[in-house]
């Protein structure tokens, strides 16, 4: 390695490879005749705080999953994660109820399911046991790039809780729980990283002794940080932001010096396909891209305009372009904006509405909802509907059952 941050590199991979000989994911056979080994590569993330500095060199060993052939050596290869709103839900239930929330990382989690079909790979380069280069791996745990890793792990992790007492919450099966006498701990799992919910610190501390002991992970205290999303809390409130990630995105597309603009969208401009020059489409889906994970998180606010900008990324022009910069500009001048969970009764509500017959150009109409515990926003959405109407009463039936989904 010629980088300056070599030596950070080198000690990545080799926590890496501890990590998967202690887990002893493999063993070294012969190739059975008629057998194909599966290749692998190295994956190499600077994991970053919120203030930009580096917090953590990653390297990740992953087999090229994606020469697997299905029924030969994979079959199923599902993978549950728990929703954002499941997560503002809780984030809710939090500032009513007054919980504690602490997060925890498991290290390497794909590494703990075990195989069930048969896998063979190529030894690794700088890593092959001498005397014995002839040979393969087979897999006996799951590795990082298997279709079936993520399905693996999550049963591990199901038999593990489950036996300890926990129920699973059947609609969101990536939630945990486990109450005695009013007291207790909810556990969040989003693939490798968890957030626990509990009624106390003892409740709260026995429950991350318990996942200590049966799983490699990292303790990381109070919750901050998850998926992106920043976590404030004082005496009275909750908020989620993502401004940190909000510069992140006008850096990228070199906008964090531009002039702000006050709404996310002009109602002056009329969006048409076919409207202006055409535009680089991988950078306007890359855009796109962002700010849906801006969108879903925390701003319901450009619900509207992104769902609609985000219907000419096929084939976006430099009208498109300049409306979704717009949305950047709205952004940088709320870029703390977020939602604010106080605590307020815990009643659940929910509004829609829907806006009809008002596309040019196929006569189909847009729907938005939202959903909020207390005042507090958990649940939203805006979406184009494929059918079409004879009546503004037909639309709010059709706008209703799309938000009870």
């Amino acid at each position: 390695m010629k980088s300056q941050d070599s030596a950070f590199w080198k000690e990545a991979i080799n926590d890496e490879m501890d990590s998967i000989m202690g887990n002893q994911i493999w063993i070294l056979i012969d190739l059975p005749p008629g057998s194909k080994p599966i290749g692998y590569k190295w994956i190499f993330k600077k994991k970053m705080k919120v203030d930009g500095t580096i917090q953590k060199f990653k390297a990740r060993f992953v087999a090229k999953g994606f020469t697997q052939k299905q029924c030969i050596n994979y079959f199923d290869t599902y993978a549950l994660v728990e929703m954002i709103a499941t997560i503002r839900l809780l984030i809710s239930l939090t500032s009513i109820y007054n919980l504690v929330v602490h997060q925890m990382d498991v290290k390497t989690a794909f590494l703990n399911g075990k195989l069930e079909e048969e896998v063979y790979m190529e030894q690794l380069e700088g890593f092959v046991v001498p005397g014995q280069k002839h040979k393969v791996c087979k897999l006996v745990k799951s590795l990082y790039g298997l279709k079936q890793a993520p399905k693996q792990w999550n049963q591990k992790f199901d038999n593990v809780i489950l036996a300890s007492g926990h129920k699973i919450n059947e609609p969101e099966k990536c939630i945990y729980s486990k109450f005695e006498n009013g007291k207790g701990v909810i556990i969040c799992l989003y693939i490798d990283d968890m957030l626990i919910f509990g009624t106390d610190l003892e409740k709260m501390e026995n429950t991350k002794k318990f996942l200590l002991n049966n799983f490699a992970m990292k303790d990381m205290g109070v919750v901050d940080v998850i998926l992106g999303i920043k976590i404030t809390r004082d005496e009275s409130t909750i908020v989620l932001s993502q401004s940190h990630y909000i510069e992140k995105v006008l850096k990228k597309f070199d906008l964090l010096n531009c002039i702000s603009a006050s709404t996310p969208m002009d109602p002056q401009i009329k969006l048409v396909s076919n409207a202006g020059r055409k535009i680089d489409q991988l950078k306007y889906a890359s855009l796109i891209d962002f700010l849906m994970y801006i969108m879903t998180c925390t701003r319901p606010d450009i619900a509207y305009v992104v769902g609609k900008l985000s219907r000419y990324t096929s084939n976006p022009s430099s009208l498109h372009w300049q409306a979704l910069n717009r949305v950047l500009r709205y952004l940088k001048k709320t870029i703390n904006y977020g939602l604010c969970y106080n605590g307020y009764p815990s009643v659940l509500e929910g509004y829609s509405d829907a806006s009809w017959i008002t596309s040019l150009e196929d006569h189909a109409f847009t729907s938005g909802w939202i959903f909020v515990l207390g005042v507090e926003a958990i649940s939203w959405g805006s979406k184009k509907q494929t059918c079409i109407t004879d009546s503004t009463m037909a639309v709010e039936f059709i706008v209703l059952a799309a938000a009870s989904k």
